[in-house]
């Protein structure tokens, strides 16, 4: 069963008061002007352009959760570079009062520190079963990187959960982002909630969601057809001939 506003695992985020600053993130536009951002109970879009702060915001609402900032599940605790912000300590999460059953913070920068921190959690002495069986039962990184990222996407979300996925485009070709907007469908009929940043308008399109762009200005809801990405990529295909004829004169 789909979560509504009343029952979603995560409602909104809030920076709390007095938090001011002029290095980075603090700096961030996004972050600077953030007072609050309200999720959308089933899938939150976080877009805008490289520099934004999406991957920032995205990793402070992570680690403000209690999710390694490498990625991973709740009990994931490893750490090859330490390269995160403090910015979770400078904002307030809402919650609902319903937990969720099942978590994971995907990232794809790290999706590699992931599949190594894996393979050394099955190849120690400790009892039980294999870990990777959760992600499909093959080795991630015996796997190309799309591979990979698309046996977590199938086998290790289980449902009723809370999925806070960070450009999980990064690998996946336009067929395998329509096959993961299949599975994002799946996992919200199953009462799933996702928060979202991506590049990818094919990925931006599951309906009855909330897009919310990052610029320089700070942020703002959009419809799809508002964000940058989209007006390019259409833009291109509508005539590709014009575009590349401006883009290549000298």
């Amino acid at each position: 069963m789909r979560l509504t506003d009343d029952t979603a695992f995560l409602k909104q985020v809030t920076k709390k008061e007095g938090v001011v600053g002029d290095s980075f993130p603090l700096n961030l536009p996004a972050v600077r002007r953030l007072e609050t951002l309200h999720f959308h109970p089933n899938v939150t879009y976080i877009v805008g352009e490289n520099g934004m702060g999406k991957s920032t915001l995205l990793e402070a609402l992570a680690v403000g959760l209690g999710f390694n900032p490498e990625g991973g599940s709740m009990n994931f605790s490893f750490s090859n570079y330490d390269s995160h912000s403090n910015l979770h300590e400078s904002i307030r999460i809402g919650r609902g009062a319903q937990r969720p059953r099942d978590g994971f913070f995907f990232r794809a920068e790290t999706f590699y520190n992931v599949a190594t921190h894996i393979e050394a959690l099955d190849a120690s002495s400790e009892p039980g079963p294999r870990v990777i069986d959760s992600y499909g039962g093959t080795s991630l990184h015996e796997q190309s990187h799309g591979e990979s990222f698309f046996a977590a996407f199938m086998n290790r979300f289980g449902g009723k959960g809370l999925y806070i996925l960070d450009e999980p485009e990064a690998a996946l070709s336009p067929l395998r982002q329509l096959s993961m907007l299949s599975r994002i469908h799946d996992l919200v009929q199953d009462g799933s909630q996702f928060v979202i940043s991506t590049h990818a308008p094919i990925l931006m399109a599951y309906p009855n969601s909330r897009m919310i762009q990052l610029t320089s200005e700070g942020m703002s809801e959009v419809r799809i057809e508002e964000t940058e990405h989209y007006v390019i990529m259409k833009q291109f295909f509508d005539d590709r001939e014009r575009m590349l004829h401006h883009l290549f004169q000298s």
